[in-house]
């Protein structure tokens, strides 16, 4: 049996540098998009990543919306050297003396105390080359992403179970309706009979204009083009449940194909039955084209 993986997955990788003692961590997620969108959070000092990134994601996943974001965590914040804003601490001192001019109370502030405003000591990473960063980053990338690719994978053995037991019913319900295809025209001869009686118009069965109307009748409801075309699409859908690439898209297309069948099977047979057959048939599909819109 194939693995077929749903588009919904998570996933978390890590890999240490040993060089500057910093700790990458990755986070993989992914929900269902019927292309492949990769978006990608990156510290700025690193945003040179980017491509690289994109690119290895995309070996993993054909379709979806990926997120991918990338921190460092580093063991001390001695490794990053600091920042001072002097612009901001400018603005702040000013705005906070004015205010005491309107408030009318003492514009006093410590130099510790300007310190612990928003923004004005900041840790700013040094600059890193991508070739000595990529390859750390690399290692927890692709941890992350297989562990999302493995949710991925047991999802969608979920999702194939549930679509292979409706399949099922669809073919039971599909030979019920081709037993009971052939009894309609003369059901419908044993109708217009009881109708031409009660009109006091009987025929007997071999009159000609009795024969002919059965004949358009049935030509009319003939079905077996669409139950065979059913059966068809049946085999088709389970041999892309067999694919070993994705098949999401196909198994999409394929639905609406399905549901193409049993409309045409609705409209011409008048028959209770086949009715009933075929609105079972259509909420089985229903179901089966939620699941398949999260197929990879």
């Amino acid at each position: 049996m194939q693995v077929m993986k749903s588009m919904t997955g998570f996933g978390r990788g890590e890999a240490r540098q040993e060089t500057t003692g910093t700790t990458w961590v990755v986070e993989c997620s992914s929900v269902n998009r019927k292309q492949l969108e990769i978006s990608i959070s990156l510290p700025k000092h690193v945003a040179d990543l980017e491509t690289l990134v994109r690119n290895l994601a995309a070996t993993f996943c054909s379709r979806g919306r990926v997120n991918i974001q990338i921190r460092a965590d580093r063991a001390t914040a001695s490794a990053m050297p600091l920042q001072i804003d002097v612009p901001l601490a400018t603005s702040y001192m000013n705005n906070l003396r004015l205010l005491a001019q309107q408030l009318g109370i003492s514009a006093d502030l410590s130099l510790a105390e300007l310190i612990r405003l928003p923004g004005i000591l900041v840790a700013e990473p040094n600059e890193e080359p991508v070739e000595e960063v990529w390859p750390v980053v690399e290692a927890a990338l692709a941890a992350g992403l297989r562990q999302m690719v493995q949710m991925r994978a047991t999802e969608g053995s979920h999702l194939r179970q549930d679509i292979e037991t409706r399949l099922v019913e669809i073919e039971s319900l599909l030979q019920r309706i081709q037993s009971l295809a052939p009894q309609v025209p003369e059901q419908h001869r044993q109708v217009l009979r009881l109708r031409l009686e009660k009109a006091g118009l009987p025929l007997p069965l071999d009159d000609e204009r009795l024969v002919r109307e059965i004949a358009l009748f049935a030509d009319r409801c003939d079905i077996s083009e669409e139950l065979s075309r059913a059966e068809s699409h049946l085999r088709q859908f389970q041999q892309y449940l067999d694919c070993s690439e994705p098949s999401g898209r196909s198994l999409d297309f394929l639905m609406q194909e399905f549901f193409r069948e049993f409309n045409t099977i609705g409209s011409k047979c008048s028959d209770a039955t086949i009715a009933h057959h075929v609105v079972s048939a259509k909420s089985e599909l229903e179901k089966i084209r939620e699941q398949v819109q999260n197929l990879e």
